[in-house]
């Protein structure tokens, strides 16, 4: 539900009606006091002219199709010019050419972004990991016990199978991840028999999101040996 403002700064209306109201009326109350400014907002503040700490920033702005319809076409100027107004005060800022930031913005394309942002960003696909990516995400993520470490390369091929089925919602590595770490404990806790991967298929439902997908894993489970 973010309005393109809310990258910039947000403006805390109600607690400056309360202090209103509560504080005495001969104390002067500053908007500016209202003001918290947002991670693009403090990365603009800080690349501009009168900033004490003056330096370029990176701006991660995660999963911009999910935000409303008219939220990328509301912030196609302070993407170009990197610059944006504070409505409730008047005041300005605009970052240094050479200090602009770079902002990431992150897309699962559940829904088209409009041309005119487009043409304002540069593309980049971030391929899902290959296996050896894999194998160092859950050396590094995960601690596995040192009889179930022989498993993992085995259960990472059975996933890269999983993922090559025609899926409606293909497991991400966040998936592998909790299904690895629930395989470690059923394992550890002597829980996990050993044998053709039709031991496993319970546990598909980690990395299943719905009937069909889970139908098609298990075709797959007889083919694991472990």
């Amino acid at each position: 539900t973010s309005s393109a403002r809310d990258l910039f700064y947000r403006y805390d209306a109600l607690r400056h009606f309360h202090d209103a109201n509560v504080i005495k009326k001969d104390m002067e109350l500053k908007v500016s006091d209202y003001i918290s400014y947002e991670a693009l907002g403090l990365a603009i503040r800080r690349a501009t002219p009168e900033s004490e700490n003056r330096r370029r920033s990176v701006v991660l702005v995660d999963e911009v199709d999910k935000a409303p319809r008219d939220f990328p076409n509301d912030i196609l100027n302070e993407i170009e010019d990197f610059s944006f107004t504070v409505f409730e005060t008047g005041d300005v800022f605009k970052a240094e050419e050479s200090l602009r930031p770079i902002v990431l913005l992150t897309s699962n394309s559940e829904k088209n972004l409009p041309d005119a942002f487009l043409r304002r960003c540069v593309f980049y696909n971030i391929p899902p990991p290959g296996h050896k990516q894999l194998l160092e995400i859950v050396k590094n993520r995960l601690d596995v016990a040192a009889d179930f470490a022989p498993l993992v390369e085995p259960l990472i091929k059975h996933f890269e199978e999983i993922r090559e089925l025609a899926l409606k919602k293909k497991p991400a590595t966040a998936e592998l991840l909790a299904w690895l770490a629930v395989l470690n404990r059923l394992h550890t806790n002597g829980e996990l028999p050993r044998g053709t991967g039709e031991a496993l298929a319970f546990t598909y439902s980690i990395l299943a999101k719905n009937k069909e997908d889970s139908q098609q894993m298990e075709t797959l489970a007889a083919k694991l040996k472990l």
